[in-house]
């Protein structure tokens, strides 16, 4: 008869080929589960970011009802200097040094009233009576500021990257977090971590009465050639000087357009990459084929879109602020 120790010496182990079953089935398994996990991931963020238009619907509501009226969004202002949609839309929000919007503005680049030599209205001296005074006439911010993801252009595309644009002012940002911060080597504190890519904000012309479209065989292919221009409700020039700094996370001499950029063709439709634009804002539910008449989403007031996961305007995952 064979001792109890005996028995416990013949230890039981697994094959080679047990082995690898188990470690087969863990990858299928991880397999399947990776694209689950990446799409409640982005599912998450969509969440996040439709909570932020929500937000920023909200302060835009409060603005238009101290000021009668939404926020300008034209391409330059009264100059005119490029000062973009997004430009505006932060310093309608939080002022353009977040500290509350000044009821004298005009939406001038350079942050004066646009009178004789220019009194300024964000001035950067403090400490003075004269300061706290000019901060207490501000209205706002409508935004908290904590959650207003507002970062100066540089930090976002790198300092000196735009000729057009003032990089020291400030944009809203998405919820993504699609790029590195860039801090300015001249500052003593220093920017770090990750931000989303600007939030671009359209306002409606409510006098216009043309949306370009190029989509599935029905065309109004006439786009706008400048911003102003009174016969279109909506137009893509707004930002499109932000559009054309591209992907900060792409670096050399001529990195890729985004697909929604003024510059070059959409292959897809053969026409104007501002279609990618158009296209998208265009209410295809009271299309009328009769009188060919376009409409597009949110025609009496704004637009605001997110370049979503990718970080690309003009690409499937862009989020605006209405449900298509």
């Amino acid at each position: 008869m064979k001792s109890i120790n005996r028995q416990f010496d013949k230890r039981a182990a697994f094959t080679i080929v047990e082995l690898l079953t188990v470690m087969s089935i863990i990858v299928i398994l991880i397999t399947l589960l990776v694209p689950s996990l990446n799409m409640a991931k982005r599912y998450a963020k969509n969440v996040r970011q439709r909570a932020q238009f929500h937000s920023i619907g909200m302060a835009l509501d409060s603005f238009s009802a101290d000021w009668d009226g939404y926020p300008n969004s034209d391409r330059y202002d009264e100059v005119p200097v490029a000062y973009c949609g997004a430009m505006k839309l932060a310093e309608a929000m939080l002022g353009q040094d977040l500290l509350g919007f000044h009821p004298s503005s005009r939406f001038r680049s350079d942050g004066t009233d646009g009178t004789g030599a220019g009194t300024p209205l964000y001035p950067v001296v403090a400490a003075t009576p004269a300061y706290a005074e000019n901060v207490k006439s501000r209205k706002g911010p409508y935004l908290p500021l904590e959650n207003a993801n507002a970062y100066k252009i540089k930090y976002l595309y790198g300092k000196g990257k735009s000729t057009v644009l003032n990089e020291e002012k400030f944009v809203l940002c998405d919820v993504y977090g699609r790029v590195t911060l860039q801090p300015d080597p001249a500052e003593t504190q220093k920017v770090s971590g990750k931000a989303g890519m600007p939030i671009l904000y359209y306002k409606a012309n409510v006098q216009g009465t043309q949306l370009p479209v190029s989509k599935g065989g029905i065309t109004n292919s006439t786009i706008p050639t400048k911003d102003p221009d009174p016969l279109y409700i909506y137009n893509h020039f707004n930002n499109d000087d932000l559009v054309l700094l591209g992907m900060p996370w792409i670096t050399g001499a001529t990195p890729p357009a985004h697909p929604m950029a003024s510059t070059g063709t959409d292959l897809r439709s053969n026409a104007a990459t501002a279609f990618n634009f158009y296209n998208r804002i265009w209410n295809e539910k009271i299309y009328n084929s009769t009188t060919n008449i376009f409409r597009p989403y949110r025609s009496d007031s704004y637009i605001l879109v997110s370049a979503g996961f990718d970080g690309e305007y003009g690409t499937p995952d862009d989020i605006f602020n209405f449900g298509e």
